[in-house]
């Protein structure tokens, strides 16, 4: 999977269209990815001891990563990325300004 933690990424399609965010967390082995304030869904948690009160809280669930696309820190646009190798570095590259992120 070419999106990383850390990485700033756009939403392309579904509930949150055209929102940004930061990846705090990618999952590869199901292909998703948790965006910090994207894709929030309210939970019902019941009380866990006698006399407190159940709540709604939200919360972040992952997206999937054909849905998002990363914004390039040098050309500032959504973009795919890629890879070029050099003297046994592997570097992912942005495929509009040819940059290595």
């Amino acid at each position: 999977m070419k999106i990383k933690k850390g990485d700033n990424i756009l939403i392309i399609s579904g509930k949150d269209k055209g929102k940004t965010g930061k990846v705090l967390k990618s999952m590869p082995s199901i292909g998703r990815v948790l965006v910090e304030g994207v894709n929030n869904v309210t939970k019902a948690v019941k009380a866990k001891r006698q006399g407190e009160k159940g709540q709604l809280i939200k919360v972040a669930m992952p997206i999937d990563v054909s849905n998002i696309k990363f914004i390039c820190p040098k050309c500032g646009k959504a973009v795919r990325i890629g890879y070029k190798i050099e003297k046994n570095n592997k570097n992912r590259i942005c495929k509009k300004c040819k940059q290595i992120v």
